[in-house]
């Protein structure tokens, strides 16, 4: 859809960001004595009843959530029998939420799971990608192998929808177009647990292929707490939620990979956090023991950005201690070195926090 069909003035759509919409400061990169550079963004946090704990910026402007809402979207995969009715294991449920990095730990799981279907790697209709994982990359590259669409970073998704479509009879092949079952359901199922009426806001197309559709900030949050804190959803809604959040408390590195922020911060946080980013500098987080969500998206799509701040929100709710800051600052570094390898400078929170 381009720019000039979509309606300028509807507050819903929002072809442009324009001064009215300007966000707070989250994030500054400091190299010696000065901060060198700056990071916009809004943040919200809401709780399962639709209070808002925390909110920063214009919370109500669209956004495309992206990879952030993959926990939600696994929700039909579970709902709808599939994941039983194939056997899906706990690990394969936390890949359908994963943005992984394409290690050998996550293609050599997609790739059985779809022979389990009676399908195969060229029924992906994501794009082949070379891993985001440096050592898988220099390996396939020097053993002389093409990526595959099990190296898509959305390799897991794609399989629990195609999961789905065959429990449901419904087609495989088209599986990704805006007017599928899959997809119509999944956007459908959000705008349900944010409460967002999602039938006029701006659509796209993702990385990997999919619809992806303009959704408030609060919204994404409050879907995002309910999924924390699911006593008021249906009873099989509820149990699907729990699922979702034991399957990737377990299995940290199914989400993302070796060393990777998300899947470092899953491994210190347990259930207490499902955290799950996105591109664009989108991060989303259902926190169960506190009975919210969290959404975050900063302005110019950073993720060294977006790292920081919801790493700061965490901290801010008591989510992380400073034993775990220290782990995962250790892990996923937030100094800034020059090539020499000197410490010249820190990305930080701002005062927002």
């Amino acid at each position: 859809m381009s720019p000039d069909s979509l309606p300028a003035d509807d507050p819903i759509v929002r072809t442009h960001i324009s001064e009215a919409d300007a966000a707070p400061l989250l994030v500054e990169v400091t190299r010696g004595d000065m901060v060198e550079s700056v990071h916009r963004g809004i943040v919200s946090v809401v709780d399962a009843q639709g209070k808002d704990v925390l909110s920063l910026g214009d919370v109500e402007r669209p956004t495309y959530p992206r990879s952030a809402i993959k926990p939600l979207q696994t929700l039909p995969v579970i709902e709808s029998g599939a994941a039983d009715a194939f056997n899906l294991s706990e690990t394969e449920i936390a890949l359908c939420c994963a943005s992984h990095n394409g290690e050998p730990i996550h293609t050599e799981r997609v790739i059985p799971w779809l022979a389990r279907l009676g399908l195969g790697v060229d029924n992906l209709e994501c794009g082949p990608q070379l891993p985001s994982s440096v050592a898988a990359a220099h390996a396939l590259i020097k053993a002389g192998i093409e990526p595959t669409r099990a190296h898509n970073n959305c390799s897991g998704k794609h399989s629990g929808m195609l999961t789905t479509a065959l429990h449901l009879g419904e087609p495989v092949k088209g599986y990704t177009e805006a007017d599928h079952p899959v997809q119509t359901r999944l956007i459908d199922l959000i705008g349900e647990m944010g409460e967002m009426d999602l039938s006029r806001t701006a659509r796209g197309v993702d990385g990997c292929g999919i619809p992806v559709f303009g959704a408030p900030l609060r919204g994404v949050a409050y879907a995002m707490a309910r999924l924390a804190a699911p006593d008021g959803l249906s009873a099989d809604r509820a149990a699907a939620c729990r699922r979702i959040v034991k399957a990737c408390a377990n299995n940290p590195l199914m989400l993302s990979g070796t060393g990777a922020f998300n899947s470092v911060v899953l491994a210190e946080t347990g259930q207490t956090c499902l955290l799950k980013g996105g591109a664009e500098g989108y991060y989303t987080a259902a926190l169960p023991e506190k009975g919210l969500g969290v959404a975050i998206k900063v302005d110019d799509g950073a993720s060294r950005a977006s790292h920081a701040a919801v790493l700061a929100i965490l901290i801010r709710l008591g989510v992380i201690d400073e034993e775990q800051k220290s782990r995962i600052e250790a892990a996923c570094s937030s100094e800034v070195r020059n090539w020499a390898g000197s410490l010249v400078g820190f990305i930080r929170p701002t005062p927002a926090f």
